[in-house]
């Protein structure tokens, strides 16, 4: 853990850290498939697709009172040619089209936007010439050119409903849909359809029902035969095949779908803990992340507004949740460990949010999936590159550049490719101006990373997935006058901060039984920092695997069974001051402690397995239970963690009322710096907590939700430093402590015009060295956490957001109390003077952590301005932090 000493009165006029950001962004973005681009308002989410009997399939939730735009329907159905080698082999396949309806309700332009070869695609497209639609429409009923999606489905002949012998009974279909990663997809619509009926849909040969807020659905007395199946779920492609009924059977199966990027659909989401296998979810889409003020539209910083999650320092890019330390939250791409999630300072994420398809945020209560943490978990999953054609898109601002190509691989049938970088150039205006302005800096903040990757589906649901991606942050500062009392602080000061992964994924499902997943990579982690004859390098070569096996054993039971491997190297070369013990009062002098040298070597090697159980003893119930055992070769010791997480549908329809709970067992290992020698200690064990958590979520209406979470975690073994008679520290598994709070989300889902929520997070954190010490709160405990924040479109692509936050202030032990304060002594002696080093020891005031900083509160402001063309898309926005520039005091020296 780094400390930087406080110069005086740290507060938001100083430009690193609270001074309100001014960002223009410049966005060109090729959007072939959104939804139509007209003066008025960008469409809403429910962009209509149609199945290969040209039934259109919107979305799930009820239509808006006031509908700005009608979409095209289908007046024909054009049977396309069944390609003869196919047939004759006995193939079948699904093409999904992007279609472009001109004014009259003719196909102008079609293009495959999810092909299967072997003549499906050209068949596909030959028929879609021939289809005719009534033509989108305005409200004030003037046409306009219209993009939807399309999907033909090539089946061979079988026999169909009516071609069935008589049966004596009706038999049952019955089912869960699905998303890709297993999120249960509730208020999916479910359409069975007699087969071989081209005619309009009646009741006679036409059934629909909703799932339930379990993803379940059920259709009894279905007569027997063959019918075709349609399933839709808002954000997600259509899913269109066939089902046979038999008489007196009841069909159960599962279902998966294909999330789709149209317009304002959900291609990000942002997860408190996903289902099944956790106990809460909480999600943002796509518009919400790209609009919430204060973030510059990045995906990743918008979870510093959800409860739970304490307000970093300035210019620090810590996740900190539910009372945890920064340490103790790892983070993750593609199920991969990296060791940084935001770049310095926070200003952005190491990934940016074009490439993202969702990323999981566990506060707590966090699967057996994942282990070596006690705090939370960040996974950013990459979505796959699109194949439609070649897009790219360009943003610029005041901080940073970047820029994303993809597309089909030349030559290469059926690979994708996308290659994305940004960097940063405050190094480029702000280093003159702070150079110019005596501030001595070397080199100014600048950070940059990259990702490229290449991607190949197969139609038998397997994708593999090879990618290379990185980050790397510098930053230098020459201090030529030594500060008073610290004569070690001169030189040069610089932090360096990277990481490079080489990663390769492989996906297989086999039907809706069984699914296989297995990562691996090889990495590199890097941090250098540097003072005068100071200096601190830690690297880590690694190798990392994942890998995840998923069988259903029956309706109602699921298993898992996978392997989480992390080994390799690391690397230290240090000469530092010696570490100060925990408890010891922040900011001692440099000048006053002993130094320590170091050049080691260490091998590392931290498997685990697991084993996770998925139970629905009832249709309103779910139960998920499972052990990880993981091991590290630094403690050469094995940790079981069991856990358990529970959710309850007291009302299943809506408006939805859920109860859900969990407790589980979690460790950590040491960090290096603590179990390698002479910095830290052998014989260490591995940090330990139990997470425990209850909550209660109510649909108030179809837009407005509500949720209250109480959490506590009970720490213990916690690794706490010491000091002996030498030059090392004694670190000890003697720690202890709790960390106690609550959680409210009152969410208003994205409508045509407004989103906004109110996040309110309630906490206490408490730690004790050992069990005979004092209690002490530990220093980012912030007891109110208070976010509200909106965004609402005026209309003509025009959108304006703000948000609001009120926080605690951070602790700290001052040495100095205030004259003007009753008890004050001014004849106390404050800190004590070395003569041999001119330094000044401060002595604490009281005991550790007694002063809370002032109340932290801030206005962010954002403005955004669109023009939608017919293949690209050129935005402006304005992003404002802390408009009214209040000086929000970070630490006081």
């Amino acid at each position: 853990m780094r400390r930087h000493p406080h110069v005086g009165r740290v507060t938001g006029r100083r430009f690193a850290r609270l001074l309100a950001t001014l960002a223009l962004g410049l966005l060109g973005n090729r959007a072939a498939a959104q939804t139509p681009g007209s003066d008025e308002d960008p469409a809403p989410a429910d962009t209509p697709h149609f199945d290969s009997k040209g039934r259109q399939v919107t979305g799930t939730t009820p239509p808006p009172k006031r509908q700005k735009i009608i979409f095209p329907k289908p007046l024909n159905y054009v049977e396309p040619q069944y390609p003869p080698a196919a047939k004759a082999a006995g193939i079948e396949a699904t093409v999904v089209l992007k279609l472009t309806i001109d004014i009259d309700g003719k196909v102008v332009k079609a293009v495959v936007s999810e092909g299967a070869g072997g003549g499906f695609d050209e068949a596909a497209l030959d028929a879609a010439h021939q289809l005719l639609f009534s033509p989108a429409r305005k409200a004030n009923g003037n046409p306009f050119k219209a993009i939807i999606k399309y999907r033909y489905a090539f089946e061979l002949n079988k026999p169909t409903a009516a071609e069935l012998p008589p049966a004596t009974s009706n038999g049952a279909f019955r089912g869960r849909v699905m998303g890709q990663d297993n999120d249960v997809l509730a208020h999916a619509a479910i359409t069975v359809t007699v087969a071989g009926d081209q005619q309009a849909p009646t009741a006679a040969t036409s059934r629909m029902v909703y799932t339930d807020a379990e993803g379940r659905f059920s259709l009894p007395e279905l007569p027997p035969g063959r019918y075709r199946v349609t399933i839709t779920a808002k954000g997600y492609e259509t899913l269109g095949l066939s089902e046979t009924i038999s008489a007196g059977d009841e069909l159960a199966a599962d279902y998966r779908l294909v999330p789709v990027a149209v317009g304002d659909v959900i291609d990000v989401v942002v997860q408190g803990q996903r289902p099944p296998r956790e106990v809460t979810r909480r999600t943002l889409q796509k518009r919400e992340i790209e609009r919430i003020p204060g973030t510059n539209g990045d995906a990743l910083r918008s979870i510093q507004s959800l409860p739970g999650v304490s307000r970093p320092p300035g210019i620090a890019g810590l996740l900190l949740v539910r009372g945890s330390a920064a340490t103790d939250t790892q983070t993750f791409v593609d199920g991969i460990f990296v060791p940084i999630i935001y770049h310095f300072g926070g200003l952005s994420s190491v990934v940016p949010t074009e490439l993202l398809d969702r990323i999981d945020f566990y506060p707590g209560n966090f699967s057996a999936r994942y282990g070596r943490a006690m705090g939370g978990i960040v996974d950013a999953s990459i979505r796959s590159p699109r194949s439609d054609g070649y897009h790219g898109m360009l943003q610029v601002d005041l901080v940073d550049a970047r820029a994303l190509l993809e597309g089909p691989v030349p030559l290469a049938d059926g690979w994708t490719f996308a290659a994305a970088g940004r960097r940063s150039y405050l190094d480029v205006w702000l280093g003159p101006v702070l150079e110019e302005a005596g501030a001595g800096v070397t080199q100014a903040p600048r950070y940059y990373d990259y990702q490229f990757m290449v991607e190949k589906k197969w139609h038998n649901n397997a994708r593999f997935r090879t990618s290379f991606y990185g980050s790397d942050d510098a930053f230098e500062l020459l201090v030529n006058t030594p500060q008073p009392g610290e004569p070690a602080l001169s030189g040069n000061f610089g932090l360096t901060t990277s990481f490079q992964r080489l990663q390769f994924a492989y996906e297989q499902r086999y039907g809706s039984d069984d699914a296989f997943e297995v990562q691996f990579a090889l990495g590199r982690d890097a941090v250098n920092v540097k003072l005068s004859s100071l200096f601190f390098d830690l690297e880590l070569l690694s190798m990392l695997g994942r890998a995840e096996y998923s069988h259903k054993l029956s309706d109602r039971v699921k298993m898992h069974l996978g392997l989480d491997v992390w080994g390799g190297q690391a690397s230290v070369a240090a000469r530092v001051p010696k570490p100060q013990p925990i408890g010891t009062p922040p900011n001692q002098p440099f000048s006053t402690r002993a130094t320590i040298a170091i050049e080691q070597q260490r091998a590392f090697y931290r498997p685990a397995t697991y084993v996770e159980m998925e139970l629905t003893p009832l249709a309103r119930w779910r139960i998920v239970t499972g052990v990880r055992l993981d091991y590290s070769r630094d403690t050469a010791a094995f940790s079981v963690n069991p856990r358990i997480n529970s959710k309850f549908d007291i009302v299943t329809g809506f408006p939805r009322t859920s109860m859900k709970g969990g407790i589980g067992m979690y460790s950590q290992p040491p960090q290096f710096q603590q179990s390698i020698e002479p910095l830290g200690t052998s014989g260490l064990s591995s940090n330990r907590s139990i997470h425990y958590s209850l909550g209660v979520e109510q649909e108030l209406t179809q837009q407005l939700e509500v949720s209250l979470e109480g959490f506590y975690k009970q720490l213990d073994n916690l690794v706490i430093s010491s000091p002996t008679d030498g030059n090392t520290l004694d670190w000890r598994n003697s720690g202890i402590g709790y960390s106690v709070g609550a959680e409210v989300l009152v969410k208003y889902k994205p409508d045509e015009r407004f989103f906004g929520w109110l996040a309110y997070t309630l906490s206490r954190s408490v730690r004790q060295n050992t069990p005979d010490d004092e209690e002490y709160l530990v220093s980012f405990d912030q007891t109110h956490i208070l976010t509200m924040l909106g965004s609402y479109r005026l209309g003509n692509g025009w959108e304006v957001g703000a948000r609001f936050r009120l926080v605690s202030g951070n602790l700290q032990t001052p040495s100095v109390c205030d004259p003007t304060s009753e008890g004050c002594d001014p004849t106390r002696l404050n800190a004590i003077f070395h003569g041999a080093t001119g330094a000044y020891t401060p002595i604490p005031l009281g005991a550790r952590n007694n002063e809370r900083l002032p109340l932290f509160h801030a206005l962010d402001l954002r403005l955004d301005k669109a023009w939608q063309f017919d293949d690209w898309k050129f935005s402006t926005y304005l992003d404002v932090q802390n408009a009214y520039n209040n000086q929000n005091v970070e630490g006081i020296t």
